[in-house]
């Protein structure tokens, strides 16, 4: 899984915090120690269950986009529509 974290120097230190959770923080010497201690934090809620990724699905007509791309009869009726299309125009 990935989430976004804020890292941010602090008194001499250095802050990571879970972006939208700030209530999930880990403060450390260096960078790399609060990120690792930030990991080991966000480890835990997620096997805790209560940190969890959410597939957000899109509505209305975007939520076909891409649907049909391998559909080989999309292109046929592409095409017809074309042939029409390009008929009626006299081409």
């Amino acid at each position: 899984m990935t989430f976004p974290v804020l890292v941010q120097p602090m008194n001499g230190q250095f802050a990571a915090t879970l972006v939208g959770a700030p209530d999930v923080r880990a403060t450390a010497s260096t960078r790399a120690e609060a990120l690792a201690a930030l990991e080991a934090a966000i480890e835990q809620r997620v096997a805790l269950g209560e940190l969890l990724t959410v597939e957000v699905w899109r509505r209305g007509v975007s939520r076909l986009a891409g649907k049909y791309r391998d559909d080989p009869s999309l292109r046929e009726i592409c095409d017809e529509a074309y042939r029409q299309r390009d008929a009626e125009l006299g081409e």
